[in-house]
Formats: structure tokens, sequence, C-alpha cells
């Protein structure tokens, strides 16, 4: 019988490593990146790839975010606190990006089995277990409530939430993508949040339910474990796992194709956040 671990195992697993070069370009783009890799490896243009990516004060906000109905009120507070605004295209709801969260994206090809959307929740928090596997801690995957996007892959440790999972598909490729808080306050940026769903609803009704979020069930690793983690140390981990399931771990940047590839997807990102946004 199959399980969630094997889509771990790849002979191949080629790491496009942008946890420090990202620190210079819009989350905005990361979103194209990951689209353009998961057209590429469901087309089979490209192996089975995991990258690492870290950007500056950003908010990621959901497609239902969009429709909160003080919407503008609430990211021009989230402006002013020095934070750019983007919206996603998988599910979920508003995240915080910083220099202290690290995201890890995994993309799979579909070409011999459709991957289970548990399936590959699943495999992510396989991955997060086996990267501290030597820490005296259990990681539960289950919802947190009070915690901002929540969900029930949210993975925590004694009830903190430090850690969100999402999913991407295109056209035969999955994307299995997470944000892990490393350093800083979890609470401080659940806090954030609370105060951006404040502003953008002003107590009324909605269509769509919204968290009510209670910051102090958030936290980063490094105030869950007691110790000063860093993106670094989390990366080497990363690494050392994937090195133990694949037969080759290759470092590499976006191929020929997929260059070609990024620049649609990339303004078609554009494009729907000027929409939205209205910019």
């Amino acid at each position: 019988m199959e399980t969630s671990y094997d889509l771990l195992t790849q002979d191949h697993w080629r790491v496009i490593d942008q946890s420090s070069a990202g620190l210079y370009n819009r989350a905005l783009e990361s979103f194209a990146i990951d689209d353009t890799l998961c057209a590429a490896v469901g087309k089979e243009l490209s192996p089975a790839t995991a990258r690492s990516w870290v950007h500056q004060k950003t908010i990621v906000l959901g497609i239902q975010d969009t429709k909160l109905p003080f919407l503008q009120d609430g990211v021009a507070f989230l402006r002013e606190n020095g934070y750019d605004v983007i919206v996603r295209n998988s599910g979920g709801l508003a995240v915080v990006l910083d220099e202290g969260v690290l995201n890890l994206s995994l993309v799979l090809p579909e070409s011999v089995k459709r991957i289970d959307i548990n399936r590959g929740y699943d495999a992510m928090w396989e991955l997060i277990k086996e990267m501290f596997r030597d820490v005296d801690v259990e990681i539960e995957a289950r919802e947190i409530v009070g915690s901002y996007c929540p969900g029930s892959y949210d993975l925590s440790i004694d009830g903190k939430k430090f850690a969100g999972i999402s999913q991407r598909r295109i056209r035969g490729g999955v994307a299995v993508q997470i944000y892990l808080c490393i350093t800083g306050s979890g609470s401080e940026r659940a806090e954030l949040i609370k105060q951006f769903y404040e502003r953008s609803k002003k107590g009324m009704e909605t269509k769509h339910i919204y968290p009510d979020i209670v910051p102090e069930v958030m936290a980063s690793l490094s105030e869950l474990l007691s110790t000063n983690l860093t993106i670094q140390d989390v990366m080497l981990r990363f690494l050392k796992v994937l090195q133990t399931k694949s037969n080759r771990l290759t470092a590499e940047s976006l191929s020929t194709e997929e260059v070609s590839l990024y620049q649609g997807y990339l303004e078609r990102v554009i494009e729907r956040n000027n929409h939205v946004l209205g910019e």
C-alpha cells in the first residue's frame, strides 16, 4: 500500500534555494515560480523540485479575503506598518511572511498516479517531522482554532501553531507549500492579522467566515523549542532529509523552458493582483 511518505522518495530531487535571494524579490514572483514549476514538472520537462523561499515583510491574502467589506482599510493598515500586500492563487486566508518565515514547496508530477490532496499534505507533514526527528517534541497536524489561516493541517507543538500548508495544482503538477515560522514572535504576527480583520470587517456580518484570532495560540519554532534557530539551520535539516530520500540531489535554477513559461505566469499573477487590489 502506498503511503504519503512515498512522495518524498524521488529518484532525483532538484533543489532551487531562494532562501536568501528571495529577500530582494516580491512574493508575487514566488507564486509565479511555483506555478511555472507545477506546469514544467507536470509536463515532465523537469524533475521533482523542492524550493525554499524567504521574503521581506509581506501579507499574503487568500481569494476569500478579497471579499471583506472594508478590504481597502485593512490593506492600508498593513501598508502603514511596512508590509507589501499580495493575493495568492492557492487556497486559504491571510498569512504573514517576513525574514523569519521559511517557505518550502514540493513540486511533484501526477504523471503515474493522481496525488490525493490529503496525501500531499501528509507528505509535507512527514517531511517536517523527519527534519526535527532529533528533537523531543510531537509535531501535530490538526486545526488550531484562533490561528490565522486555520486548517486541518496546521502544524503545532503543545497546541501552538508554527506552520500552515497549502496546495496548488496545474496541468499534472502539484505544489505542496508550507510556511514555517522559524524566528521572531508568532503571537505578534497573529496580532497584526487580527487587526487587519478588525479593520476589514468592522463588525459586519459577512458571507464568508473569517477567523477570530487569538494571538497566543501561535508561536515560532525558536520560541517553541527554546533555542535560537536560524533559517540556515532549518535549511540544512531540509536538505539532509531530501538527500536521504533520493539517489540524486542537485542544486539548480530555472531551466530555459521554465524561464519562458515564467513570464506568462508572472504577468497573470500581477494582473490579478492589480485587479483585486485596485492598483
